[in-house]
């Protein structure tokens, strides 16, 4: 839901600094690369140690890599399938990070295996999420759903919070439950948008089925059965 608004507004944005990185001669390619390496290295690095406003201002520093790539890709006119696929799979890869930092954490210095294993589940729903859209249209089926927690909303529920949170670290109280409860809105939200979308695959896919049967010849020249055919000749 965020994409539709946020993407395009941002998009304007950063088109000045997309048109700096290309008069520099920087691919997008690049951009992505290393815009993944750096929200890997903040999650990862800063997460675990329960470190989550120095680590979150670094994911947000790169994390706008994945609409810089695109916007220079498009002013250059090089669009391609090799880039739409490179920064498909390097934003799975990213948020593997995120989550996997919040996991680190819990499973560690946090000491909760219940936010742990919910962390875990935001990581594992979320590129699940993804994979019945990809896997839906790979098969003819347009998926014709975006569903409630798409990969924005799973982004900035998660961050803003997590960033939050880490002022609890420079002395404002209470604020470290903003995290939990962010964690367990994304989990109960993939879930809806993982149900909202097997759904809409199945519904889809039977239309498709039922429209192929519908459309299919059947063979009029003969009254017998394949059966008595056989039979008499």
């Amino acid at each position: 839901m965020l994409n539709k608004y946020a993407r395009a507004f941002f998009t304007r944005v950063l088109t000045p600094f997309a048109a700096f990185l290309i008069r520099r001669g920087v691919s997008p390619d690049t951009v992505t690369l290393l815009g993944t390496a750096g929200v890997i290295a903040g999650a990862l690095v800063f997460y675990p140690r329960g470190e989550f406003f120095w680590g979150t201002v670094v994911i947000t520093l790169f994390v706008f890599s994945d609409l810089v790539d695109g916007n220079m890709a498009r002013q250059m006119g090089r669009s391609s399938r090799w880039g739409a696929f490179l920064d498909s799979t390097l934003d799975r890869v990213a948020d593997g990070a995120i989550f996997g930092g919040f996991a680190l954490w819990y499973a560690g210095g946090g000491n909760d295996n219940v936010l742990c294993a919910v962390s875990i589940f935001c990581l594992a729903s979320g590129q699940v999420v993804s994979y019945t859209k990809a896997r839906g249209e790979s098969i003819g089926l347009p998926v014709a759903v975006n569903g409630l927690v798409e990969r924005a909303e799973r982004l900035v529920i998660s961050l803003v919070a997590a960033g939050l949170s880490g002022l609890h670290t420079f002395g404002v109280p209470g604020i470290d439950v903003l995290l939990p409860i962010a964690l367990w809105i994304v989990a109960v939200g993939s879930l809806v948008t993982l149900i909202q979308r097997v759904v809409t695959v199945r519904r889809e896919s039977a239309e498709a089925e039922a429209e192929a049967a519908a459309s299919a010849p059947t063979d009029t020249t003969s009254g017998d059965s394949p059966r008595n055919s056989e039979a008499t000749s």
